[in-house]
């Protein structure tokens, strides 16, 4: 079957990280699969290979390849394009789902190429394949109050979010559904009309 592109969840690997909001790619990811996993074939592919944990969904006439790295968030490229370049995927066939500031939390948006914005997994993605042009699925976390109190805020748990990030996860999942039956253009659309409940 032919390949229709990458999933890649951003994350950093460890129990101490599971539930924070760094981890809102891998927590959407995963969500995805198992939603799929009642009605597809999903096969893990590998536990360590491509510096991640990756795994093919068969969906309809389309194989997905789908990705955890599992190097921290900052080297997130050195799962990404080996894994692309060994499935011989185009970055334009790329989406990567991650948590981003300049959302509020609950808000989720799809969006080609731009900058990184000071998200350092796309920063490493976009260093190791050599462009900006592949699509990210930005889920909102929004910004705490103090700037020098980033680091400590994308590492730390959902608190008062909670909700809205759930929420965001469960609106995640339905988007990257409708990337997969619509394709990214019309996808984007859908994603994006859709207003902050």
């Amino acid at each position: 079957m032919e390949i229709g592109g990458a999933l890649i969840g951003l994350g950093n690997p460890g129990i101490q990280y599971a539930a924070t909001r760094h981890n809102l790619g891998f927590l959407t990811l995963e969500a995805f699969l198992k939603t799929m996993s009642k009605e597809y074939r999903i096969d893990q592919i590998s536990a360590s290979k491509f510096n991640g944990i990756s795994f093919k969904l068969a969906y309809k006439n389309c194989d997905w390849i789908c990705a955890f790295p599992q190097t921290f968030m900052n080297l997130s490229g050195d799962c990404v394009q080996p894994l692309l370049a060994w499935y011989k995927i185009a970055p334009e066939n790329l989406f990567v789902i991650h948590d981003e500031l300049d959302l509020t939390p609950g808000r989720i948006q799809l969006k080609k190429g731009g900058g990184n914005a000071g998200h350092n997994g796309l920063k490493s993605i976009s260093q190791r394949l050599g462009t900006q042009d592949y699509y990210r699925l930005r889920m909102g976390i929004g910004r705490p109050k103090d700037s020098a109190q980033v680091s400590s805020y994308v590492l730390g748990g959902f608190g008062q979010d909670k909700e809205a990030i759930e929420q965001a996860i469960e609106h995640g999942v339905q988007a990257i559904k409708t990337i997969l039956e619509l394709g990214p253009a019309k996808a984007m659309n859908t994603i994006n009309a859709k207003k902050k409940d």
